[in-house]
C-alpha cells in the first residue's frame, strides 16, 4: 500500500454533493478565471467567459452553496458583488468517489474541463508568445517535461515535494509588493505567462483571493 502524505497546503476534499454541484463546464470555467485573475463580479466574468452576466452570477451563487467562492468582504455593493476563490487546492478524485458511477462521470467532466482550459492557454502560448512577448518574459517561461522510472511510492514523494515546494514559493512571491510589470502566470510545471486576455484583469484583487494552485486531481 503507497503511503500517501497530507499536503502542505489548504487542500479541499470535495464530497458528492459538492462535486455534482461543480460538474458544470461554465462553473469549472468560473474557478479558472477566479485562479488566474483573483476576485471578479459577475459582469467581469461575464466578459472574460463571453457568456451573459445572469448566467455566471447564477453559477456563482451555487458554486458559493457549497463554498467554492465566496463574497470578498468590504468590497461591492448589493447590485454589484465581488466574488473570490478561497486558498487552495480541490481534489475531485477519491477511492469514495470512484464507487459511484454518478460521480465517476462527474470526476470526469470537472477534470476534462480543467484539462481543457489549461491546454487552451498553453497552446496560445506555444502559438504567439514569440509575436507578442518580450525578451525578458520568453527567456523565463518555461515549457518543461520530465520522465524517469518510478514506483508508485516514489512517485508519492516525488509529487509531494513538488508541490509543497511550489506552494511555500507561492507564498514568498504573494507576500512581496506586486511589481509594475506583474501579469496573470499560469504554472503546470509549464510557467509561462497567459496570453489573450490584458495582464491588469486581476491587478485589483488582493494576493490572499487567488487560488493559483488550482485543481487536484
Amino acid at each position: 500500500m503507497v503511503t500517501v502524505r497530507e499536503p502542505e497546503f489548504p487542500l479541499r476534499k470535495v464530497d458528492t454533493a459538492s462535486l455534482k454541484a461543480l460538474a458544470h463546464p461554465l462553473r469549472v470555467q468560473i474557478l479558472e478565471m477566479l485562479s488566474r485573475y483573483g476576485a471578479q463580479t459577475a459582469c467581469g466574468l461575464a466578459d472574460l467567459l463571453n457568456e451573459s452576466s445572469g448566467a455566471t452570477s447564477y453559477h456563482l451563487r451555487q458554486l458559493a452553496k457549497f463554498d467554492f467562492v465566496r463574497e470578498v468582504e468590504g468590497k461591492g455593493t448589493a447590485r454589484e458583488r465581488w466574488w473570490e476563490r478561497p486558498p487552495g487546492a480541490i481534489q475531485i478524485t477519491s477511492p469514495e468517489l470512484a464507487t459511484s458511477p454518478a460521480t465517476q462521470e462527474a470526476s470526469r467532466l470537472v477534470s476534462r474541463e480543467f484539462e481543457r482550459t489549461r491546454q487552451t492557454v498553453l497552446a496560445d502560448f506555444m502559438e504567439h508568445g514569440l509575436d507578442v512577448l518580450d525578451a525578458d518574459w520568453l527567456q523565463v517561461a518555461t515549457v518543461s517535461t520530465m520522465n524517469a522510472r518510478m514506483s508508485a511510492e516514489q512517485l508519492a514523494r516525488f509529487a509531494h515535494a513538488m508541490e509543497a515546494l511550489g506552494h511555500k514559493l507561492l507564498e514568498e512571491i504573494r507576500s512581496e509588493p506586486e511589481a509594475e510589470d506583474a501579469r496573470p502566470v499560469q504554472i503546470h510545471f509549464n510557467a509561462f505567462p497567459i496570453l489573450g486576455v490584458p495582464a491588469s484583469a486581476g491587478k485589483a484583487a488582493s494576493k490572499e483571493s487567488q487560488s493559483s494552485e488550482g485543481k487536484k486531481p
